[in-house]
């Protein structure tokens, strides 16, 4: 069996598929898996799909990859652009793109379980590749771990990954520690009572105790997170109201936070949560805010033992000037869940997509981006084909047998 990676890669791209919808997706994953000689696991939580290599005494090693597209509507000009249409949660018809690069991430992991298959004569041990549903939510790993995930495949040593990002193709970016933002998502609902715009004094106004909470919300990172620490508190969504004229009953503030630090993380979730219930006393409000916690993603923290080692596999596989640290960075991930419950090490590193006639060696060496690029979630990223999977590829097997065994004799 002989794959062509390029080929599966069009395909997802043109066929992408909404978080826990990816069952096209899932069927081609295992699919491919059974025909390559793995064990293949299907339905864990929802689509996802884990296959088990076993070749011989060894370690276990796990590679990890995500299968969901967004909700955004490509913008690209590929030959091979999505056209596709979905459903969201909330019953919503909206345009389906894999604008994070998860349809890379699938076709990498792909070609590195047909090249581990292939040379089963290089290594000893087990391996066991997860392809989980539902990573844009925050819930598709810990989905997998529910379903029983360790249960029904062998504990892994190490969990190890990679995600594509707007970096020179062939390159590698892998930083020790805390590598990723935690990331929380919450709604909060805050209550008032309607009325007549030409009387205000005989309601609550909703709408300006959700702008007041929006204003006093900016001072959370200034005043309440110490210099020496990060956050970031967005407020990306507040609805409230059906008619220029009527005070409505209710308004709604969809928050996001991102932080690096767990204490830091609890300051600030608590300072949002008092002043709302501050700002609604203060306002006279009927009853406290509702807070409905939705997307939760931990933060990404890196072995540093563990980085050292694989960082030190992945330059002799891809050279010693292509792999680099890019730092922290404050998007957020779930693939920790699985090294979490395991009690193992996680290495993740970033796999570059993009033109490396784009980027400045030097300003790359100082840890800088152009800014110009399309960033993940964009509806114009587009990661180059050739040579991001094939760098894909090798860098997933490299990282992999440096922590299985060596060839049994």
């Amino acid at each position: 069996m002989s794959l062509d990676l390029a080929a599966i890669y069009r395909d997802l791209h043109a066929n992408p598929e909404l978080s826990f919808q990816e069952h096209r997706t899932a069927g081609i994953v295992a699919d491919t898996l059974t025909g390559l000689g793995f064990d293949v696991i299907t339905g864990l939580g929802v689509t996802g799909v884990a296959g088990v290599l076993a070749n011989g005494d060894g370690p276990t090693v796990l590679l990890r990859a995500d299968m969901d597209a967004l909700p955004v509507l490509e913008d690209t000009g590929l030959p091979y652009a999505s056209s596709v249409r979905g459903t969201d949660p909330d019953g919503n018809d909206v345009p389906v793109m894999h604008a994070c690069g998860h349809d890379v991430h699938v076709t990498c992991l792909l070609g590195a379980a047909e090249r581990m298959a292939d040379e089963r004569g290089a290594w000893s041990g087990t391996l066991v590749v997860v392809f989980q549903p539902a990573e844009e939510l925050g819930g598709g790993a810990e989905s997998v771990i529910a379903a029983g995930l360790y249960d029904r495949v062998p504990k892994p040593e190490i969990v190890l990954g990679q995600h594509v990002a707007p970096l020179p193709a062939g390159f590698a970016g892998l930083h020790p520690g805390v590598a990723m933002a935690a990331a929380d998502s919450l709604t909060v609902r805050v209550h008032g009572v309607g009325g007549h715009g030409s009387r205000p004094e005989a309601g609550v106004d909703p709408v300006l105790l959700a702008a007041a909470i929006t204003v006093r919300l900016q001072g959370v990172v200034a005043r309440e997170v110490a210099p020496t620490d990060a956050a970031v508190v967005t407020v990306g969504q507040l609805h409230a109201g059906t008619k220029h004229n009527i005070i409505p009953s209710e308004a709604m503030l969809g928050i996001n936070v991102r932080s690096f630090d767990d204490g830091v993380r609890t300051t600030v979730l608590t300072a949002i949560e008092r002043i709302a219930k501050g700002e609604a006393a203060a306002s006279g409000a009927p009853r406290e805010p509702d807070f409905d916690y939705i997307d939760r993603f931990p933060a990404t923290v890196n072995d540093p033992d563990a980085s050292e080692r694989t960082a030190a596999a992945l330059r002799g596989a891809l050279g010693q000037g292509r792999v680099f640290d890019p730092g922290v960075v404050s998007g957020s991930e779930d693939v920790g869940v699985f090294a979490t419950a395991a009690g193992v090490p996680l290495v993740y590193w970033f796999l570059g997509g993009f033109d490396p006639s784009l980027f400045d060696p030097a300003v790359l060496a100082a840890g800088g981006m152009p800014q110009d690029l399309p960033s993940n979630h964009s509806p114009k990223f587009a990661p180059v084909i050739d040579p991001t999977l094939s760098t894909g590829v090798t860098a997933l097997v490299a990282a992999a047998r440096e922590w299985l065994g060596a060839p049994q004799a």
